[in-house]
């Protein structure tokens, strides 16, 4: 198996969680009332928020893998490393993950911002960083119902 057929493989269990992840946002999204501009329940955007952006940490994670950058054993990593990678790599993906920072993380999930267009724009952003990763062949429906690095594993194998 060639590096590239390795990366296609990442790309594409990367993918079709991270994919996992915003349907799950849209449906926990979907649970609450919209009255006009506003969402009605600050609980469900704060978790659709809080969901959508581990979908963009899962895209952000495989894209550092595919380009090199060895990911530190600890789970939690501060914005301040994703900031310093794709601030060296790709200076458009740097200003989509402030984005994703500033409207799903602190105003969605910390401070509850109920309007809707501010969420929409961050699942838009979301959406955005998430297509960086598409590989060239999805996975199949049914490959979504088990972890994402078990995928990978049988990916791999």
């Amino acid at each position: 198996m060639s590096i590239a057929d390795d990366q296609e493989k990442i790309k594409q269990a990367a993918y079709a969680e991270a994919r996992r992840y915003m349907s799950n946002a849209e449906a926990v999204l979907e649970k609450t009332a919209r009255d006009g501009k506003f969402y009605a329940d600050a609980k469900y955007v704060r978790m659709a928020s809080g969901t959508a952006y581990l979908a963009v940490l899962l895209a952000f994670d495989a894209y550092l893998q595919l380009k090199g950058v060895a990911l530190p054993k600890k789970k939690r990593l501060s914005i301040d490393f994703y900031q310093n990678y794709l601030g060296k790599l790709n200076g458009k993906l740097l200003d989509l993950l402030n984005n994703a920072y500033d409207t799903l993380h602190l105003a969605g999930y910390y401070d509850g911002n109920k309007s809707a267009k501010v969420i929409r724009d961050g699942f838009d952003t979301a959406y955005e960083i998430i297509d960086t990763i598409k590989p060239q062949t999805e996975l199949p429906p049914d490959a979504l119902k088990s972890s994402w690095w078990e995928k990978l594993r049988l990916l791999l194998a």
